[in-house]
């Protein structure tokens, strides 16, 4: 049984406690190894659990994030989505949800869930323009509480969609959490590729196993002609992959309708589950189930 939210985000925050969540029912600490780095663990009812980086904004890592979580969902497993972006979170408008979450008996925040696939991200916590001018001690206190501070009810996998870059947001996240695998994306073209091979990079400094990388917006096809072009490049981030020894999970094209499921939160593995676009993001899932154990059960 959930209660209604007791909180708000919008007043008295602290460093301590970003969110604004009642202390009592809060987890401990987490523990220190003597080097002084926390001790990575497995979220709390979540049996796998898959990041998906860039390392460079704009490639499209976020819709691709959540439309392999939907994926997933369709192939029966219970699913959800962490947002880990603080400053430009997205996951609300690609799921078409708003609304501050409930907390349960625990004192935990509940997911907000559309399509069967439960979320949470600071974009529910804070108004829809308001910015989050906020600190890295705030930050990093905020993320905490998104990681450790959700009640997901038992998850088969969960998405991390990971802001852009390779810095605390990044770096809190790969050694605190126990990561079954990460997937870089990126678009053909060099100005990201440069960007996104420091990701990969970044992984293997983490010791998280990389389970490979994603080709966006590969070719686009004229809806009048069928001509394709390669706008952004043809083979950008398979060559990378063959350089860095890196596994090449597939393309997703350049399409107007996947911006435009996006855009009006219905994303294309729900809004054309048939298309050849859904196709590429069902395969990927696919493969990437197959490479952390998770089971077809649909």
């Amino acid at each position: 049984m959930s209660k209604p939210r007791l909180f708000s985000t919008l007043h008295c925050l602290r460093h301590e406690n970003p969110l604004g969540l009642p202390r009592s029912g809060a987890p401990p600490q987490l523990p220190r190894m003597q080097r002084g780095l926390p001790q990575k663990r497995r979220l709390k009812e979540v049996r796998k659990t898959i990041a998906v980086s860039s390392a460079k904004g704009g490639v499209g890592k976020s819709t691709i994030a959540v439309n392999l979580a939907l994926a997933f969902a369709r192939q029966g497993h219970r699913t959800g989505i962490l947002d880990t972006d603080i400053f430009g979170p997205s996951i609300p408008t690609l799921l078409n949800l708003s609304g501050e979450p409930r907390l349960s008996e625990n004192n935990q925040l509940l997911p907000l869930s559309n399509y069967g696939v439960k979320s949470m991200s600071m974009g529910y916590l804070v108004g829809e323009d308001a910015p989050v001018v906020w600190r890295g001690l705030m930050v990093m206190k905020a993320l905490q509480q998104l990681l450790w501070e959700v009640e997901w009810g038992g998850l088969d996998v969960l998405v991390m969609d990971l802001p852009p870059g390779t810095g605390d947001t990044q770096l809190t996240i790969t050694q605190q959490v126990l990561l079954d695998g990460a997937i870089v994306v990126s678009t053909p073209q060099d100005v990201a590729l440069t960007d996104a091979v420091k990701g990969v990079e970044m992984m293997r400094k983490v010791n998280v196993p990389l389970l490979g990388m994603i080709q966006n917006m590969s070719v686009f096809t004229c809806p009048k002609c069928n001509h394709s072009t390669h706008i952004f490049g043809s083979e950008g981030v398979t060559q990378a992959c063959s350089k860095h020894n890196v596994p090449f999970l597939g393309d997703i094209p350049l399409h107007a309708s996947i911006c435009d499921d996006a855009d009006r939160g219905k994303p294309t593995v729900v809004a054309e589950p048939e298309s050849t676009r859904a196709k590429a993001f069902v395969d990927i899932a696919e493969t990437v189930a197959k490479k952390v154990g998770l089971e077809h059960t649909s």
